[in-house]
């Protein structure tokens, strides 16, 4: 009764007709690849736990070189359920960044990217980039022996783009080298420059998502021959096993963060030497395995440089793919960027994995 009492006060004062009306006529197409709709939805609540679990860090959180260590560690010790918190905020950005990639690639495979929605193709790939930033910038924050040196490899991975490598190491890192200025600085874009880009290319990504509603796979559509594909209404039935699939989540999430609760290990000594088998994040082993691989020289060419053009063309070719796959555009099919990115998932796949099993390169 609440509720409709408030929804008549405002229409009083706000003419909800247009609200209702496209909550009453959106529909979700159904048909064998329908699973992979409900990858975007789950990406987005982790994404709100991310702020929840964040805003909640931030209050004890202080980020120098000096106390950033110990704050995480009060928060873990003598603040309560500080470790939870802590807990639930690790692992949901580890499975949030396992969500988008699902939902990247299903919406890949299922050539969603074609015409007309180019547009929310792109910036569902920049909100990958800025989620996987968003990663690189929250790892540092304990300011632990593990945080420490894997910023010092990403960060000189980063110097060495050509012509700009240096300039780009030095902006992240507040100098020549990862000190409490880093941390101060990686602190600053991780509450707010990434959640201000976040916040506007998100509200724009799901504008187009609600305005051009779900892609249909072209081979679905061919299959059908022009006839009308079943739907389903969005609310309740879509929403309900939206709803349910967030609630899996988060039982998923709250048993990882109780049973396997996130270790701060020992604090960052800028002085002593990097410990044996330090690696990145899993999202960012395939990249650390292959530079591994690559002689230091090629020609005339540095390996670890044309490594790092390597990815950013192929970072590249991905926001560009709805412009590059002509054949999708008309609804035909496109075996070649297909099988593209099959290859690209194995080979991330690949490499991960020997990122972990593989004997380190001398």
């Amino acid at each position: 009764m609440a509720v409709v009492r408030i929804t008549a006060w405002l229409e009083e004062r706000i003419d909800l007709w247009p609200i209702r009306h496209f909550i009453q006529k959106k529909v979700i197409p159904v048909h064998r690849h329908s699973v992979w709709y409900y990858f975007g939805g789950m990406t987005l609540f982790l994404f709100a736990i991310q702020v929840a679990t964040g805003i909640l860090l931030t209050l004890y959180y202080r980020p120098s070189g000096e106390e950033a260590y110990e704050s995480v560690q009060f928060i873990m010790t003598d603040v309560q359920f500080g470790w939870l918190v802590r807990s639930i905020h690790s692992w949901s950005a580890n499975l949030m960044v396992l969500m988008m990639m699902i939902h990247a690639f299903s919406v890949y495979l299922m050539q969603a990217y074609r015409k007309p929605r180019e547009l929310t193709w792109v910036t569902g790939m920049l909100l990958f980039g800025i989620v996987l930033f968003f990663g690189f910038s929250g790892y540092l924050l304990p300011w632990n022996v593990l945080s420490y040196f894997a910023t010092k490899v990403g960060t000189e991975i980063a110097g060495q783009f050509p012509l700009v490598g240096h300039l780009l190491m030095r902006l992240l890192r507040g100098g020549d080298e990862v000190t409490g200025a880093t941390v101060s600085r990686f602190y600053g874009i991780h509450i707010a420059i990434l959640p201000a880009l976040t916040t506007a290319i998100l509200a724009l990504h799901l504008f187009l998502v609600q305005k051009q509603g779900m892609s249909v796979p072209p081979s679905v559509e061919r299959a059908h021959r022009g006839q009308p594909l079943r739907a389903m209404p969005f609310v309740p039935n879509f929403l309900l096993r939206d709803l349910f699939g967030w609630f899996v989540t988060l039982g998923l999430l709250a048993a990882l963060a109780a049973l396997f609760p996130w270790e701060l290990g020992q604090k960052a000594d800028p002085f002593a030497p990097a410990p044996a088998g330090i690696r990145p994040e899993w999202y960012f082993v395939f990249m650390f395995q292959s530079l591994k691989y690559i002689p230091a020289k090629i020609g005339p060419f540095d390996g670890e440089v044309l490594g790092v053009l390597g990815f950013s063309l192929g970072g590249l070719f991905l926001l560009l793919v709805p412009f590059l796959d002509k054949k999708s555009a008309l609804g035909e099919p496109s075996p070649l960027f297909r099988r593209i990115g099959i290859g690209i998932i194995a080979y991330i796949v690949i490499f991960t994995v020997l990122g972990y099993v593989a004997p380190a390169v001398p």
